[in-house]
């Protein structure tokens, strides 16, 4: 019985603790933009070095 006076706030202070997690999560935009970043590894140029330097030394 004892140890419920113990375990008990220390779920409170973790559930606060999560909850201040996420809402700073949440306020500070990490939930923006969920599926850019995978589609930017689709996106991604694929032309080889080699080309880009010969492309751009005839500028």
């Amino acid at each position: 019985m004892e140890s419920l006076f113990i375990l008990i706030p220390l779920s409170l202070l973790l559930v606060g603790l999560l909850a201040w997690i996420l809402h700073w999560s949440v306020k500070s935009g990490q939930f923006d933009d969920l599926d850019g970043p995978g589609q930017s590894i689709l996106m991604d140029d694929d032309t080889p070095e080699a080309q880009k330097v010969s492309k751009n030394s005839h500028k």
